[in-house]
């Protein structure tokens, strides 16, 4: 007697490995995109009720740097050598006032430099530079 192959016995994939994997990658990716934060800038939006005057007894420390790169305070002309020792009488006199430096387009780097180096010498924190057209 010959024995006849039945063809009800047919290959059938298995799919369940390819699932496992398939949970693994979808539980790995909830649970690394959970840890993303979003950066973003803090905005202090204004307050409905009318804000405090302040009073400021004393405004900003104001150095002027004109196209022929001369340095003046209050409206003298200053050495470079004596910018330090004017800034430190101005911060004595004034000693929560920021710094301005307002400086021509056309002045030497130079003589901002040398006014920054006294700021940062004499302890000024706050120092602002403004271009001056005049």
């Amino acid at each position: 007697m010959k024995k006849r192959h039945r063809i009800d016995d047919e290959a059938e994939i298995n799919i369940t490995p390819m699932l496992d994997i398939v949970f693994i990658m979808l539980i790995f990716f909830i649970v690394t995109t959970s840890f993303v934060k979003e950066k973003g800038l803090e905005v202090s939006r204004p307050a409905s009720t009318p804000p405090k005057e302040i009073k400021q007894d004393r405004g900003p420390i104001v150095v002027k740097i004109d196209s022929s790169s001369l340095i003046t305070v209050k409206g003298r002309i200053l050495e470079p050598g004596a910018v330090e020792a004017n800034l430190e009488r101005e911060k004595a006199e004034k000693p929560t006032s920021p710094l301005i430096v307002a400086a021509h387009p056309e002045a030497d780097t130079e003589a901002l430099v040398t006014i920054l180096d006294a700021a940062r010498a004499v302890g000024i924190e706050s120092v602002n530079v403004a271009t001056n057209s005049q």
